[in-house]
């Protein structure tokens, strides 16, 4: 079953709060996620909290088009 993202909430530098649908919610960091031609230009903080969650893919997005997949940001914010 892929998670499903309620909210997103950008906190500071490259962290975001996440919550989901079965009540799960954590704090989690993306500056070391952030490398490779996909993901460097969300370096730029004005970028970065830019994002929004997408109530299709059921993630976080960006302008850029760049996204991460809803199993890692679960498991991300479960630790």
């Amino acid at each position: 079953m892929i998670p499903r993202l309620r909210n997103a909430e950008y906190l500071g530098d490259y962290r975001i709060r996440l919550s989901f649908d079965d009540g799960t919610e954590g704090d989690i960091d993306l500056e070391e996620e952030l490398w490779g031609e996909v993901f460097e230009p969300l370096r730029d903080k004005e970028l970065f909290k830019q994002f929004r969650v997408d109530t299709d893919l059921r993630t976080v997005v960006w302008p850029t088009g760049a996204d991460l997949a809803p199993e890692y940001l679960y498991q991300q914010a479960s630790v």
